[in-house]
Order: C-alpha cells, then structure tokens, then sequence
C-alpha cells in the first residue's frame, strides 16, 4: 500500500512533499543508529499520544510543568525516561531544561538515545502538522523494519556547546551540504547524523533547500518574501524563536 496518497484533497499536493514524506516513513521505520525500528515507530506512536496525555494537559496549565506529579499516558513499549522525553518535547518544549535533561542521563538514558528519540519525533510532529493544516487524516505510523542499529558515533564531537554533545559547525555544514558552517539549528541532532540529513529532506520540501536559500525571487507559487511571512507567522504561533 502506497502511503501519503492525496488524491482525494481539494488541491494538488507537491510530488517533493510526498517523496519526503514517503522517504521520512521508510526512515522512522528501519533500524537507526541507536534504536531500533520497532523503538522507532514506538517513538512516533508516543509522540502522537503526547498530545492526548493527561498528565501533559495538566503541566500545561500549571505555572510550572515540574509541580506536576503523576505517569503519563503511553503506550507500554518505551522506558518511562524516554516517554518523558517525547511528551515533554511534544507538548512544552519551550519549558524544559537542562536540569530535566540532566536528569534523564541519570535514569539511565544516554544522549543518543535521547537525540535520535527527537529526531523521529520532530519528523512526525512536522509532517502531522501539514495534514492538519490541509485538513488531512493523520498517515497511518508505518510497520517497523528488522535490524539492528548501526551504533556509529562521530568521532569529532563538542561538549559544552549545548546541552547534548554536537559536532562543529563546520562539519555538520559539510555534512548537510551548506557553502559554510551549520547554524544551531542543525547542530542539534549532529549526535546522530542520519537525524541531521533526515530533517533536511523534510525542511527541503516543506521550507526550502540550501539552493533556495540563494534564491530571492519567485521559486515556487510564492515568491520569496511570501514563503518568509508565511514561515515567520508559523513560527511565531509555535512559540519557534529561532
């Protein structure tokens, strides 16, 4: 079964937009570098959940999302860290801290895990967010892939530059194909490097490519200072002040 179909939509979708999305699925779906496929789709599976939980309702209301005790509503298949991390990150990511974050490492998970958790999540958050904005059924979460996770860790890694190990600016540059150094923006999931070129083939689609960018004139139905007021408003009403 073909998955991002369409054909039923009031209008046209892109064909760079379901390739993106297609191949995002395929990636949630195999084996990653440190989880593996059925942990993965377990990842998006809760990050769908988040926005239902209780206890995330209930921290969104409070003037602090830490005076809120209680277990959050999940799915069974994740440790209880990892399910913090994802309902936390999904639903009020702009109060967290790297007190919390700290916390988690002492639970037992590691800055890996904790990186590639939100990459997936942030791919699925992004693309659940087109369908509703088109009026669109959320896309079935794909069948997890066998396999197991390659484990490869970049050698050249910087501590003390966030809160998780990232890599320079200039190698997550050359890694996403930038004439330069990266901004923060991609070094955050620079851990894990197939979550850096798997969100850039999202933003690709649904912003702009690194070519684009040059571009100051019309590129797609909108010209460039359209697609900006539309990009800026979003990111506004997200809380997103990058």
């Amino acid at each position: 079964m073909t998955s991002f179909r369409y054909d039923s939509g009031p209008d046209p979708i892109r064909p760079d937009l379901v390739q993106a999305y297609q191949g995002a699925w395929d990636h949630i779906a195999a084996a990653g570098t440190w989880l593996t496929g059925v942990q993965r789709v377990a990842v998006a599976d809760e990050t769908r959940r988040a926005k239902k939980c209780a206890l995330c309702l209930a921290r969104a209301k409070a003037l602090s999302p830490f005076s809120v005790e209680g277990e959050h509503d999940h799915g069974g298949a994740l440790s209880e860290s990892m399910v913090d991390e994802i309902h936390r990150v999904t639903t009020d990511a702009g109060r967290l801290t790297e007190k919390w974050y700290r916390s988690l490492l002492d639970q037992g998970m590691t800055a890996e895990t904790y990186v590639e958790a939100l990459g997936v999540s942030v791919l699925v958050i992004s693309i659940d967010a087109f369908h509703k904005a088109m009026g669109f059924p959320l896309e079935p979460l794909p069948a997890p892939c066998p396999g197991e996770p390659s484990r490869i860790r970049p050698d050249a890694i910087v501590d003390g530059d966030a809160w998780v190990p990232i890599q320079s600016a200039r190698d997550v540059g050359a890694l996403a194909g930038l004439p330069g150094p990266a901004p923060y923006a991609l070094r955050a999931l620079s851990l894990v490097p197939d979550e850096v070129l798997a969100w850039r083939r999202v933003s690709d689609a649904q912003y702009l490519s690194v070519v684009e960018m040059r571009e100051f004139g019309r590129i797609r139905e909108l010209d460039r200072s359209q697609i900006e007021l539309v990009a800026g408003r979003v990111s506004a009403l997200n809380e997103c002040f990058y």
